[in-house]
């Protein structure tokens, strides 16, 4: 019975701290529909406002966690990015990840193929700094495309 009830505690205390880890991290939904913000605010307000507002950091409806999104031409300039400012103005076409990975050629293979898609790559965690395995949602917008990722575990 002692057993039981232990493998029962066991139990509830994993899952109660698997529910606070999982509020700790932005999931697919909540990246998709960031991207979708970014983009409506596109529309509505422009590119410079646009690009502004996704790269200040202030801005909570594009700051969420660990989510943030990020802005390239489809020449791969980084026009806005939520988390790492000093990318902006430069030209990551050639930028790998750990492991040997073009993402931003990837990315905008995506834009100019079906216009949305994932890509899979490593990259540095805003909360820890450390290279961890995110995955990103990216959509075409105008000349250029918009991205918000996850880590995942």
């Amino acid at each position: 019975m002692v057993r039981l009830l232990a493998s029962f505690v066991a139990v509830m205390l994993l899952t109660q701290c698997s529910y606070a880890s999982a509020g700790e991290y932005g999931n697919k939904d909540e990246a998709m529909a960031m991207v979708e913000r970014v983009k409506e605010m596109f529309v509505r307000d422009g590119a410079d406002q646009t690009f502004k507002a996704v790269s200040d950091k202030s801005t909570t409806n594009f700051h969420d966690r660990d989510l943030y999104p990020f802005i390239y031409d489809l020449r791969g300039n980084c026009v806005a990015h939520g988390a790492r400012p000093a990318l902006i103005g430069k030209n990551l076409l050639d930028l790998k990840d750990q492991d040997g990975k073009y993402l931003i050629r990837e990315m905008i293979d995506i834009a100019n193929g079906s216009g949305s898609g994932w890509v899979n790559y490593k990259w540095p965690n805003p909360i820890n700094n450390k290279i961890e395995d995110k995955t990103s949602y990216i959509e075409k917008m105008d000349d250029y495309f918009v991205g918000v990722g996850v880590y995942r575990e």
